[in-house]
């Protein structure tokens, strides 16, 4: 495994980390997931990143979590993994289960270390930006969780470039630094890149200019980026499952024709499509690791070869732009 600094703090991340909101949940088989985990242990993956609402149902990834923390990492191992969790979205019903306010968060990483059996996560997230709580009142919330010990970095995730600006100067102010930004990154999903309206500058750029490490999220674009939708939506893919997020519309005629290109190009390079996708993402010095989910030991064996080659000549990536522009 490489491991890489996160942003300008002492802190290392595997390049290939996982990501437990699917596949990991009451609805599926625990035995699977704790193969999976097991297997990502032993081949370096130290990073297990979760949230509150990971199942379904909510909270059931975060409890499994727990139950193979417990059969299979003894104490002294804890001192070896990175755990992350997050809080924002809707986790419970009534007025404090969701969004940015101190009294969710608080609450939320209060439960979420419960679930998990543990004293505290190595990173808790702020999950999505909230458009009703004054941006202060979140960054404090996740300021006093390190400070109470519930917490050694905080980070945030959807949040744009110019939220994310503001929000790191908050919290450096009140001494907590961002640690880390989880962004949704990938070949068809590029907006990190774009500049904001108002400051003018990308996400990535904020990071780099602030020493912010960024781990993407769906860096395969829900498993799009790979063979598997080739020959159309395959049983058991996320596209087939009613709980998941990638949509069959969302597989358009375009998208499965950049797909095909890609693939030929993976090809040359001796990769799958997947290792070409986030090797494509690890290229760039600005993104710390590549946070991905997968159902299988298989799923995650391929993956883990994007590392043996990360390098890329002029050509191949005007190649790889030129069909990125005509998917989009």
């Amino acid at each position: 495994m490489r491991y890489n600094r996160c942003g300008q703090s002492g802190l290392l991340l595997p390049a290939i980390s996982l990501g437990l909101w699917h596949n990991f949940g009451g609805v599926d088989v625990f035995q699977d997931a704790r193969n999976i985990i097991r297997y990502a242990f032993d081949k370096g993956i130290t990073h297990f990143d979760l949230a509150n609402n990971y199942g379904p149902p909510p909270g059931s990834a975060e409890e499994n979590f727990g139950r193979i923390l417990k059969k299979d990492f003894p104490g002294y191992l804890r001192d070896e993994l990175i755990i992350s969790s997050k809080a924002g979205y809707l986790m419970w019903p009534g007025p404090y289960g969701e969004w940015g306010s101190r009294k969710y968060l608080v609450a939320s990483c209060d439960q979420s270390l419960k679930r998990m059996g543990l004293d505290y996560v190595d990173i808790f997230y702020s999950h999505r930006p909230d458009p009703k709580t004054p941006l202060e009142e979140t960054m404090m919330a996740l300021d006093s969780i390190v400070k109470q010990g519930k917490a050694l970095y905080v980070g945030l995730s959807n949040y744009d470039a110019e939220q994310t600006e503001r929000a790191i100067g908050i919290l450096r102010n009140l001494g907590t630094p961002c640690l880390i930004h989880q962004p949704k990154y990938s070949m068809f999903v590029r907006w990190v890149e774009e500049p904001h309206d108002t400051s003018k500058k990308s996400l990535l750029d904020v990071l780099e200019d602030n020493g912010v490490g960024c781990i993407p999220f769906s860096p395969l674009a829900q498993g799009m980026l790979s063979d598997r939708y080739l020959s159309g939506i395959p049983e058991g893919s996320r596209a087939s499952k009613s709980w998941g997020f990638l949509k069959s519309n969302e597989i358009t005629e375009k998208k499965l024709n950049a797909i095909s290109e890609l693939n030929e190009i993976a090809k040359k390079r001796k990769q799958s499509l997947a290792q070409m996708a986030l090797s494509w993402l690890l290229k760039d010095e600005r993104v710390t690791s590549v946070l991905i989910g997968v159902s299988s030991i298989e799923q995650l064996q391929n993956n883990l070869g994007c590392l043996d080659n990360t390098d890329y000549g002029e050509d191949e990536l005007k190649k790889i732009e030129k069909i990125l522009k005509a998917a989009s």
